[in-house]
């Protein structure tokens, strides 16, 4: 016994200095230097409702005040003491402390209240402190929850879906700073949207989730739990959750350093930098005196998840990797590999292996092989071909497919002869919505009484049957790839009499183009010029020549005029397909029309407009071999449940 007192009492001396110390720098810096009384903090008006959780292990770090005010000064911002040892508090901590180090321990649960996710003492603050004073990550604790009510501000519906995921997990360990991260956790861990955790899957995360912080705060983060959550999302994308136990320090110290930029980005408002134009060819001097890096020679990796003759896809960029070798000649050498999704990273590594410095992944699907692949070569420049991703490290491309398709509404609303037009998507994923919309909107500016019925390929097998059968005359279905040849290669027709397609009119890309300027970027130096945190999504249009609209030959003199007009209106910016008013399907204004779009808005663009006469599908609706894909773009990506229970991670 007198062992543990006398240790007591130096335990005390050492967390008086503590509390001692933590006090003089808060004053220092202007800042409160006693724990925040909650009946400070909240009111009965901000009150909604108190919940029961009985005992529970509360994260020590999130005990952070007291419930009355007279209970502060014995203590310092951190819980340790401020009053003389031989005090009565500091007696009554001594002979606390005294319990602890015995045989007999500190049993009773302290008593407390959480809210906004922080943990209030009513009884038990010496408890609190001893607890705090040896380093203890988990205190148990009688908490009472008080629900703060529902507002519009950003915290109170962060801590609402807080609530939803404690429900279903029971931890109060994840933090997060942004709305819609506790769901993609979920969803990232393999578990269902409302799947209750079992206490295993609770015990193994911790168990992960604890290194990952223990690591951060050893590295120096200042407040590894802010960002642990962050963290692991980056993580989850690209390792799985069991390596946070399985690696070594070593091996966690490399994989965190390669998820660093997808970290960074979290924290930043705008993590997509959209390049909507190709970048000016910079001259050599100029490059030289900003630091840029040129190269003599590229040798750029073709990613192919097809044989060429069987894909129009692939083909249109194999077509490409030839007019970049036709364009570059020997200052570009390049590689084509054909793989299926599974074998995609291992693919990469073989190029990068025979040489490859880039390498350009021409399917969506690909897009997590990419994400492994740019972690752990970071000097190797890794495009995917596909809209919106927000994976710094990893850059994708797309084609603004939108201005082509406000021009083909155009077209079909000037052609119609009976306002019934028909348009077939393919997918629910970031940029369809936004070609849908503009179409109509190109309809509506030749036609106001066109109605344009909307129907998906990855619901029905024959899509375009259903529009004829509905009275459509003109049909838009998805494009063709590359330069139609055949009269049903044509995205835009009207279905005859006969029921024959007459061309109208075709969306068609040359990737050549924007695979040439993007290797004279890295060839001249520039391409690294934007390097940084942020993703960069290069979105090019009309424009830059990767994208255009074929007219047909026999389209009507005064339609073909408009549509040349069209284009050459948006190319050079004079004419903004989203420059109007917008009311989506359930009245919600989108747009006054005073002004168009962001990039950002239009390519995250996630509903239809009122005069759609159609809808976004959910995910369960979708034919089978549609879902891999949207479960990379989809609209809905990040909250998608697993493909199979045993999907899940912990």
């Amino acid at each position: 016994m007198e062992e543990d007192l006398l240790g007591a009492r130096e335990q005390y001396a050492q967390a008086l200095k503590a509390g001692q110390k933590y006090y003089r720098n808060a004053v220092i810096n202007g800042e409160y230097p006693f724990p925040p009384a909650l009946d400070d903090i909240v009111s009965e008006q901000s009150c909604a409702g108190r919940q029961e959780l009985g005992q529970i292990e509360i994260p020590a770090e999130l005990i952070v005040g007291t419930k009355v005010v007279s209970r502060q000064a014995a203590f310092a911002g951190n819980f340790m003491p401020l009053l003389d040892q031989n005090s009565e508090f500091g007696t009554k901590w001594i002979n606390l402390c005294a319990a602890h180090l015995g045989n007999t321990g500190i049993r009773d649960p302290i008593k407390c209240y959480e809210y906004m996710g922080r943990f209030y003492v009513q009884e038990g603050n010496k408890r609190v402190s001893v607890f705090k004073s040896f380093g203890a990550t988990r205190i148990r604790g009688v908490v009472t929850r008080i629900i703060p009510v529902y507002s519009e501000d950003p915290a109170v519906q962060l801590y609402y879906e807080f609530l939803r995921f404690y429900e279903l997990s029971h931890l109060y360990q994840v933090h997060f700073t942004r709305s819609g991260n506790y769901e993609k956790l979920q969803a990232a861990l393999g578990l269902e949207k409302d799947r209750v955790w079992t206490e295993t899957e609770r015990r193994r995360f911790l168990a992960g989730f604890s290194r990952l912080q223990d690591f951060l705060k050893n590295r120096g983060e200042k407040d590894p739990s802010a960002v642990a959550g962050d963290v692991l999302l980056s993580w989850l994308a690209v390792y799985p959750f069991s390596d946070l136990n399985d690696m070594t320090a070593a091996e966690l110290t490399k994989a965190l350093d390669s998820i660093q930029k997808s970290v960074e980005s979290v924290a930043h408002d705008n993590p997509i930098d959209v390049k909507t134009d190709p970048p000016e060819q910079q001259k050599s001097l100029v490059n030289k005196l900003l630091g840029f890096v040129r190269s003599e020679h590229v040798t750029a990796a073709f990613i192919y998840t097809a044989n060429p003759e069987d894909s129009r896809w692939i083909m249109a960029h194999e077509t490409g990797r030839q007019y970049l070798e036709r364009a570059l000649g020997e200052r570009v050498t390049t590689l084509a590999y054909v793989c299926t999704i599974d074998k995609a990273e291992e693919t990469m590594e073989t190029a990068i292996a025979e040489g490859a410095d880039t390498v350009f992944a021409v399917t969506p699907t690909l897009i997590n092989a990419c994400r492994k692949i740019a972690a752990k070569h970071p000097q190797v420049k890794v495009l995917n071909c596909s809209l919106t991703a927000p994976y710094p490290g990893v850059r994708s491309y797309y084609s603004r497919m939108y201005e082509t398709k406000f021009v083909a509404g155009a077209i079909a609303g000037a052609m119609s002869e009976n306002n019934k037009i028909g348009y077939v998507a393919d997918y629910p994923i970031f940029g369809v919505p936004a070609a849908i919309n503009a179409f109509v909107l190109g309809a509506r500016c030749v036609n106001p009484r066109a109605q344009v019925k909307l129907r998906w390929s990855c619901l029905e097998r024959e899509p375009v049957g259903a529009l004829q059968a509905e009275g459509c005359t003109v049909v838009s279905r998805q494009e063709s790839i590359s330069r139609p040849k055949k009269d049903r290669d044509w995205s835009l027709y009207m279905l005859t009499d006969e029921n024959t397609a007459r061309p109208l009119a075709s969306t068609s890309w040359v990737w050549g183009r924007f695979y040439e300027r993007v290797v004279r970027s890295i060839l001249n130096g520039s391409y690294g010029s934007d390097s940084g945190y942020t993703a960069i999504n290069y979105w090019w249009g009309i424009r830059s020549g990767v994208i255009d609209l074929e007219l047909a030959d026999d389209l009507p003199d005064g339609v073909s005029r408009l549509a040349k007009l069209l284009i050459n209106g948006v190319a050079e910016g004079r004419i903004e397909p989203f420059r109007a008013t917008l009311t989506d399907q359930v009245g919600v204004r989108r747009n006054e029309g005073m002004h168009g779009l962001s990039p950002e808005e239009i390519m995250n663009m996630d509903y239809l407009l009122d005069s759609v006469d159609g809808y976004i599908p959910a995910y369960d609706e979708l034919r089978s071999e549609a879902q891999p894909l949207v479960r990379y773009l989809g609209l809905y990506r990040d909250y998608l449940p697993p493909e199979k229970e045993e999907a899940t991670q912990l």
